[in-house]
């Protein structure tokens, strides 16, 4: 494990963290609403493009200048920091906030004016607090302003595929309150951005599963046309690769990001968020009675929990799909182009 400690003083600025995967969700949350802290406790991921301000638009930078920075499509390019390190608000120590550095929309701050947390002990800028509508909890340490030393606590060891409880994973696609998993909403569309590349741009079918509960919703993110290629869910513990499937929607590994590989086979891999992956592969409940027998005489239940509903339609976060698009070179190909172009003006 780690901790991170100001580059100027030497004081300590996070508890003792390991390193794990960037959420697909980390920049899409729902407008007008509170949300938890993106990272579990004790833990830590790494943004390797660059974050945050300044921003300067497309045409002013260019393309070639923009593809520099990873971006492929137009849109506003970040050149802030590349590496700046997310972790949950509650590992951050020894931070004090910068009052004028602290505006936001109406709920909390948004980091708009830069790092907004100083050193206690030197006053040094180290990172930024975001916590505003619509954006996960997060503390974001610039890459500049600390430096990563070991904490003395043993490694988490990284499990390989066959060790992962993909139980603990899953995440169900209805919240209890009816409303869609905000987790679920950002990553689909991260995976059909990936998918659409994959596909280079050719109709394809979703996979049963995710076509029963969000084949309307998404349709119109996939390129139009009868589907001339088929995608299926596949990782550890479902049926070895069959040879002639056209694309794999394999699941993004928890610690360290990479998408599950199969071990022979040359079909397209679409990586998608393990908490979705893991709840469409798992079996889900089947009957409320019990497996043999019958309840005991006089016994009533009335405890067994309903299948959750939805409220409303499934609605993909859109700028998810979007700027997903915009971070994958292969977008700038010919085929690829024309496809978005289509898209963009639906």
């Amino acid at each position: 494990m780690d901790v991170f400690a100001c580059a100027g003083c030497g004081a300590e600025l996070t508890a003792p963290v390991s390193r794990v995967a960037l959420p697909v969700h980390t920049y899409y949350g729902a407008w007008e609403e509170l949300h938890p802290p993106l990272m579990e406790p004790a833990t830590y991921a790494v943004e390797p493009w660059p974050t945050g301000p300044p921003w300067r638009s497309w045409g002013e930078v260019g393309e070639e200048r923009a593809a520099e920075q990873g971006v492929f499509l137009p849109q506003s390019v970040s050149f802030g920091s590349r590496g700046r390190i997310v972790l949950a608000p509650g590992d951050s120590r020894r931070m004090v906030f910068v009052p004028e550095k602290c505006a936001g929309y109406c709920m909390g701050i948004d980091g708009r004016d830069g790092p907004n947390l100083a050193c206690e002990h030197c006053g040094r800028a180290v990172a930024t607090r975001m916590d505003d509508c619509g954006l996960w909890q997060t503390v974001w340490l610039e890459p500049d302003a600390v430096r990563r030393l070991p904490s003395g606590s043993p490694a988490v060891p990284v499990p390989d595929w066959d060790e992962l409880d993909l139980e603990s994973y899953a995440v169900a696609p209805v919240e209890l309150d009816g409303s869609w998993s905000r987790r679920w909403e950002a990553a689909v569309p991260v995976a059909l951005a990936h998918l659409v590349v994959a596909c280079e741009g050719r109709p394809v079918a979703l996979p049963g599963p995710l076509a029963e509960l969000l084949g309307d919703a998404v349709a119109g993110y996939l390129p139009a046309g009868p589907p001339v290629l088929t995608a299926r869910l596949a990782g550890p513990g479902t049926p070895a690769h069959r040879r002639g499937g056209d694309v794999l929607l394999v699941p993004r590994h928890p610690i360290t990001g990479e998408p599950w590989r199969p071990p022979n086979g040359t079909a397209p891999m679409v990586p998608l968020d393990i908490a979705v992956w893991a709840r469409l592969v798992l079996p889900g409940e089947t009957s409320p009675l019990p497996a043999s027998g019958t309840l005991p005489e006089g016994v009533l239940r009335d405890d067994y929990p309903l299948p959750l509903h939805p409220r409303g339609g499934f609605l993909p976060h859109g700028r998810a799909f979007q700027d997903t698009l915009a971070r994958l070179p292969g977008i700038r190909r010919p085929e690829l182009r024309a496809y978005y172009d289509r898209y963009a003006r639906t």
